[in-house]
């Protein structure tokens, strides 16, 4: 994180995942219905993909600037390629 508003609004937004996953844990270990257990789990990830979001803007907004700025481009742009094909396998 370079970017002093970026870090101040990643960090309330983990701790607040942080928060509903400890929920989801405490719902399945109570039992609690399925359904209901998916809801939350889906509302995490969804949290989740906005954090990347802002983290990923951060990324091209300074990083990726002084990376094109300094000759690198190609390589800072393989390495962004590199997370969302690794995130593609994953799905």
């Amino acid at each position: 994180m370079n970017q002093t508003s970026s870090k101040s609004s990643v960090i309330p937004r983990l701790k607040i995942v942080e928060g509903h996953i400890k929920k989801v844990r405490e719902m399945a270990e109570n039992g609690v219905y399925c359904i209901d257990i998916l809801h939350q789990t889906q509302a995490v990830e969804s949290a989740l993909r906005e954090i990347d979001n802002i983290i990923l803007e951060n990324h091209l907004n300074t990083c990726v600037v002084n990376s094109i700025k300094r000759g690198k481009a190609k390589e800072a742009i393989d390495e962004i390629m590199t997370v969302f094909k690794k995130t593609k396998k994953s799905k």
